[in-house]
């Protein structure tokens, strides 16, 4: 049995599309805490065994011998919550409880890291090293804090899970993302503007050297996310595990928001307009201007498949989901 918290959101509930369509494994339990009206469609395809509240799982664990492995995506994810006190509870102290468990138990963990945790990208983009880095804001810091936490546990030869992975995400898009509202992806975002207004709203070049609409992003579908996640876990579970550490999941090829608001308003199949706009302002000084991640690990830990370009990617985003009735994977 696999446990996906976070399971229906929009990486977990298409890395649980993964198991079922690709893997043919229904022996899932689905851990969240839905909150948006809607978010339950996520769920809407899936074949799973149960779905328990994220306050439910510790004591649901007590005592299981059948978990083969816990992909641990539950988190707060929007990188403007201001309450601290929330993100040590959510993002830092219940992973480290998961951990101990998945310890305890000789269970394998996955969980979400971010590429916010490398903030300006002054130091970087490389997996290779955590050392140096300066999260933007407190959700980056979040997830810093639990990757030191647990390279620590391994360093000092504390309790640690027999296989584990920290993935840090770039800038995922694709279905199943609806309920993430000002968090969601410009992808969505100009799907859902370019269709009520004939235009795309993209921020002017706020920093030097930056053109308008040039701001840069590691774009990675949200389907090549979950196809990385999986292969980790199926390693994992077939006692071949892949070295355990911390794995950015990108392209390793930064494109620009133009580009990306240009692959969705071709792939609706009408002319392309887009306006420029002044970056709010609780956003400048936390702003990340440019990401590429470096894949070098995961491509040595054994994942060769390929990604969708962007506008690969984009096209079947848009084609085969926003542009249909049932727009759920």
């Amino acid at each position: 049995m696999i446990v996906i918290t976070g399971g229906a959101g929009m990486i977990g509930s298409i890395i649980a599309w993964h198991l079922n369509t690709k893997l043919n494994r229904d022996d899932i339990v689905i851990v969240d805490r839905i909150t948006h009206e809607d978010q339950w469609q996520n769920l809407s395809h899936r074949q799973y065994a149960q779905y328990l509240d994220k306050d439910q799982l510790m004591s649901w664990l007590e005592g299981r011998t059948d978990i083969e492995g816990i992909v641990h995506m539950g988190a707060i994810s929007a990188t403007t919550e201001r309450d601290f006190n929330k993100l040590v509870a959510d993002n830092i102290q219940y992973s480290q409880a998961l951990w101990g468990w998945c310890a305890e138990n000789k269970v394998p963990f996955f969980y979400a890291s971010s590429a916010a945790t490398y903030g300006d990208g002054n130091n970087g983009y490389d997996d290779a090293s955590i050392e140096n880095l300066r999260p933007l804001n407190g959700y980056g810091y979040s997830k810093h804090f639990f990757d030191q936490w647990a390279l620590r546990q391994v360093k000092n030869n504390l309790p640690a899970p027999p296989a584990w992975a920290g993935f840090k995400f770039f800038n995922v898009y694709g279905p199943n993302e609806y309920h993430k509202e000002r968090m969601a992806s410009v992808a969505l975002h100009t799907f859902n503007q370019f269709s009520q207004t004939g235009t795309m709203k993209l921020f002017k070049g706020t920093k030097a050297g930056i053109e308008d609409g040039m701001q840069m992003r590691d774009f990675v579908y949200v389907k090549d996310a979950a196809a990385v996640v999986s292969f980790f876990l199926q390693s994992a579970i077939a006692k071949k595990p892949a070295p355990s550490a911390i794995y950015n999941i990108g392209t390793g090829k930064a494109r620009s928001f133009k580009d990306l608001a240009m692959a969705v308003m071709t792939s609706m199949q009408r002319k392309p307009d887009i306006t420029y706009i002044d970056m709010p302002l609780d956003l400048q000084g936390r702003y990340q201007y440019f990401t590429e991640a470096t894949m070098r690990k995961v491509a040595e830990a054994g994942y060769s498949l390929p990604f969708h370009t962007l506008e690969q990617g984009v096209a079947d985003y848009v084609q085969n989901y926003l542009m249909q009735e049932d727009k759920y994977c």
